[in-house]
This record gives C-alpha cells, structure tokens and sequence, in this order.
C-alpha cells in the first residue's frame, strides 16, 4: 500500500520562543527527568516545587512569581494519605490544587488519554510521575530503546499539545564511575527524550544538605545547582546557588558555597573579631586597673 506524502517547507513553520514553568531547569510542554540514587531527596525536591507552584511562589533564583496553579501528580511508591500528604503539608502546599488521577480500577501509563483529560479538566501546568517505569505499561521493557522510544514520544505528544510541563522522577543505576549520562536507570532513550535532567544528590560533609544540579538542557544554558536542606528542626530550606557540579552530586564532594553560606561564613567571623576586640579591650581595662592600683 502506497503512503501519501507530506512535506512541510521550514518556511512555513512559525518560530516560537520556549516558555518556562521554571527557567531554566523546568520547560512548559516538554519532558524533564529528575533522578537520583534512592533516598537523596528526589521526592522531596519535587513537592518542594510543587509547593511553591501550589502558592503561586517564586521558585529559587525567578525572576518574578507566577499564579497560583493546578498539578496532576501519580506515584507508585508512596502513600498518599501517610507520605506525600504529610510532605506537603510540611512544605506548606496548598493541598487542594495537587490532584490524582483514580488508578484504582486501571493503571495509568504514559500513553493513557487521562493524562491529557485531565490537564483539560483542570489546567493543569504540571504532571509529575513517580517513578518513570511504574507508568510505562505492561511488556514494556524500560532497557530496550526500541520499547521505550514510543511510550515516551506519546507523553512527550500530549505535553506538547497542551503546554504542560511533565516531571518523570527516576532511580540511577549502581554503575559507579560511569558518566553521568550513563547513570540513569534503563535505556539511554529517557535521557534523550527529555529536554531537562537535573540529579539530586546529598554531600558527604553534611548529610543534611542536598544538591540539584542541570545534567542536561537543549533549550537554554545549563543551570547553576541549586542546594536545599533537610533536618529534623528546621525541615525544607532552599540554601541558594552554588557551584558543585553534577559530579560532586554523584560522588558527594565538594564544599557548599551559597550566597546564604557564604553571609552566614562573614558573619560569624565577624562575631568572631568582635569577640577578640572585647576580650582584648577587657584585658586593656585589666591592665590599667592593675597598673592605677
């Protein structure tokens, strides 16, 4: 059978600038994979963003805050009454706009037309799914590209068509020493598809402090890493940008250098010199006691 064909001349296509729901680590209409190892602080990060959308806050380093909005977030890990409710909670969202697609009669995969519904229904501007291969349908075969290419083609259609944001939150593989590219649970096909990567990872020197950082961008320039913290007294902080790479966050070196940590570094030297010049003008006035005695 013969196929009729179709060319489209670059003439007639009209160039449009790429819109952000978070320049330059998020795109609207356009698939952006966060991963890392488990138990880093993906999830969290996610919520975090989530939070700030849900409040119609400004996300770290934003020109300008956005209105409050809609999101349509699955997971197959968590619970939604005892983990990600709580999650949110803590991180101050406004609960009301976060909804769920019902998976209790039929899963939900990347090609479901419910995705799309959804963000209809309810304009949404972001879809997270947690985690990628939980979504990609029975007898797909996340290692194979051949399998994997037209599941992520289908989602990567329906953010394009209806200019949501999709977050796909991932696990690394154990392959250490491999580049960071190479990292990424299941075929390389994911990291291709999406048009953001960003990995979390938390550092050595303080197991309290986590680092995101761009892995990859074919929209904009890379990012610089944003660090945020977690700790049982103070919760979620975003500390800033800072200047670990993506191979600090895999290997967890480096030394964090925020503008918050480098304020709170001037200050408590300060602290410091101010302690010296009383302790010395004490033992001045000390002296001169002494001496008049």
């Amino acid at each position: 059978m013969r196929t009729d064909l179709k060319l489209i001349s670059m003439e007639d296509v009209q160039a449009e600038e790429v819109q952000w729901l978070w320049y330059p680590y998020i795109p609207l209409g356009k698939l952006t994979i966060v991963q890392g190892d488990p138990g880093e602080g993906k999830t969290t990060f996610v919520l975090a963003v989530v939070a700030a959308l849900t409040r119609g806050e400004a996300l770290p380093e934003s020109e300008q805050a956005q209105s409050p909005m809609s999101v349509i977030y699955q997971t197959a890990e968590d619970g939604l009454a005892d983990t990600i409710k709580p999650r949110l909670e803590a991180s101050g969202a406004d609960c009301a706009p976060v909804l769920v697609i019902d998976e209790s009669k039929r899963e939900l995969t990347l090609c479901d037309d419910r995705l799309e519904q959804a963000v209809h229904r309810t304009g949404a501007r972001l879809i997270v799914l947690d985690p990628i291969q939980a979504y990609l349908g029975d007898g797909v075969d996340m290692h194979r590209a051949n399998e994997v290419r037209p599941v992520l083609k289908c989602v990567a259609a329906m953010a394009e068509r209806t200019g949501c944001a999709v977050i796909l939150i991932g696990h690394m593989n154990k392959a250490q020493g491999l580049k960071s590219g190479y990292r990424g649970l299941g075929s390389i096909d994911f990291r291709a598809a999406a048009r953001s990567v960003l990995v979390v990872g938390r550092l050595k020197e303080d197991p309290t402090v986590r680092i995101v950082a761009q892995d990859k961008n074919s929209l904009a320039p890379e990012g610089k890493s944003i660090a945020f913290q977690l700790d049982g007294e103070r919760g979620f902080q975003w500390k800033g940008l800072c200047e670990l790479t993506v191979d600090d966050v895999l290997g967890g070196g480096g030394k964090l250098q925020t503008k918050a940590t480098q304020m709170e570094e001037e200050l408590r030297q300060m602290l410091r010199r101010l302690y010296l010049l009383k302790r010395s003008c004490a033992v001045q006035r000390s002296w001169a006691y002494r001496s008049a005695h």
